[in-house]
């Protein structure tokens, strides 16, 4: 049965936000709100709603392994899997905004959040659990406020070059509303039914919080971006695909960890974390490598991005089973 209510979550979690997005981009439209910008802000955050949804839900219920491991994990299958898939199926087009200012920016991001977890670890909870706490969390908003307005400006300044688009049919504004609730509601419900049924498939296996986030909850709440980009990449706008994935990685670790660091200071039991955000910002630093010359993603990189995750999937599922000491 447990399986059947994670399934049913999952299902709630990503027809919520495709629901929230329609809704919300049907209201911008309304109003003149530029494409360009509805793009960057709502769409966004709400293919990110699932993971904001389990992150929240699991700080809030103590399940702060979860709530971690479901944004790194996120973020892993984002930029492997989704980036991958879309660079095998078509060369993926990488933009200078992305290049000289996203991506180095994701990476900044990921440098700060291991920095957090580090000093955590070895200078403020040397006889308690490492992790993030209120300070951390509003550091994280603040700095995720601040690329918005960056991200904005940028957008308005470019508003010229799509104001002779066409306008996309919208939905009346009662049924825009209606949207809206209706999607928030499916991934908050959609939310607490993952992280319950999750835990309880990690305790009837044997699998730790930590993998049960990294791999079940991450990739599920990871499907919004996958089908956006995949169904890009057929359409051959593989130039879209790195830059939602850059996106929603920021999102993920600034807003998403941010506002649940706020809400309620995240404890670990173990320094896992800290090894995995590592290697994440390790990974990040070889795609950007990929890219940087060409500016292009070929299908042999995306075959190779695919291997990593599946490389680093095993040695996940290798250690909850066979534990390794981490930074003693």
């Amino acid at each position: 049965m447990i399986y059947v209510l994670l399934i049913v979550g999952f299902i709630l979690l990503i027809k919520g936000a495709d629901y929230f997005v329609e809704g919300s981009a049907s209201i911008a439209k309304i109003f003149k709100v530029p494409p360009v910008i509805i793009g960057l802000t709502i769409v966004a955050m709400g293919t990110s709603a699932p993971e904001t949804a389990v992150s929240i839900s699991a700080a809030l219920k103590g399940a702060n392994a979860i709530s971690v491991s479901n944004i790194i994990g996120s973020n892993f299958f984002n930029l492997l899997v989704v980036v991958g898939v879309c660079a095998v199926l078509s060369r993926v087009v990488v933009t200078d905004d992305i290049l000289k200012r996203d991506f180095p920016f994701s990476i900044a991001v990921t440098v700060l959040f291991c920095a957090m977890l580090f000093i955590e670890m070895f200078f403020i909870s040397k006889n308690g659990d490492p992790g993030l706490n209120r300070i951390d969390g509003i550091i994280l908003l603040l700095i995720f406020a601040y690329y918005l307005y960056v991200l904005i400006s940028s957008a308005l300044k470019a508003r010229k070059n799509s104001s002779g688009e066409e306008v996309v049919h919208h939905h009346t504004i009662p049924v825009s509303i209606l949207f809206i609730l209706g999607g928030l509601a499916g991934v908050v419900l959609g939310g607490d039914m993952v992280v319950n049924n999750a835990k309880a498939i990690a305790k009837t296996f044997g699998m730790s919080d930590t993998l049960i986030g990294l791999t079940i909850v991450a990739v599920g709440t990871s499907l919004p971006e996958l089908v956006t980009s995949f169904v890009a990449a057929k359409k051959g706008e593989t130039e879209m695909a790195l830059g939602n994935v850059v996106g929603s990685n920021v999102f993920n670790i600034m807003f998403v960890l941010g506002i649940s660091a706020t809400l309620m200071p995240i404890n670990l039991s173990d320094k896992l974390a800290a090894l995995d955000a590592g290697i994440l910002l390790l990974v990040n630093i070889i795609v950007l490598l990929m890219v940087v010359r060409d500016k292009t993603l070929s299908k042999a990189n995306g075959a190779l991005m695919i291997l990593i995750y599946v490389a680093y999937t095993a040695f996940i599922i290798y250690r909850n089973y066979y534990p390794i000491s981490v930074f003693m």
